[in-house]
């Protein structure tokens, strides 16, 4: 299995938006790819206001490959929210 961790911080004057497409648009991209086995969203502490986080958990590299293509090790923004991000990552780990 591999996770995929993706982080993102967002522009604060976007928030209210940007979390309801959020839970929409980026988790609706991954929920229903072939392989995907768990997404989990977190959303900003008192600590890192503008920050939030989506785990997802694959069955293997293959199944992201699939999805994702020969850019699979960069993140996916879906159509629409490109222009919230301020700035993003994305790490990949092998469950052990």
């Amino acid at each position: 299995m591999i996770t995929r961790f993706f982080r993102v911080e967002i522009f604060p004057e976007y928030r209210e938006e940007f979390e309801a497409k959020f839970r929409s648009l980026s988790v609706g991209a991954l929920d229903s790819q072939p392989g995907c086995l768990d997404i989990t969203i977190g959303f900003p502490s008192p600590t890192t206001p503008n920050e939030y986080s989506m785990i997802s958990t694959w069955e293997n590299q293959d199944k992201l490959i699939e999805f994702l293509g020969d850019k699979w090790d960069q993140a996916l923004i879906p159509d629409g929210m490109e222009h919230f991000a301020k700035h993003y990552s994305v790490h990949h780990y092998t469950i052990a």
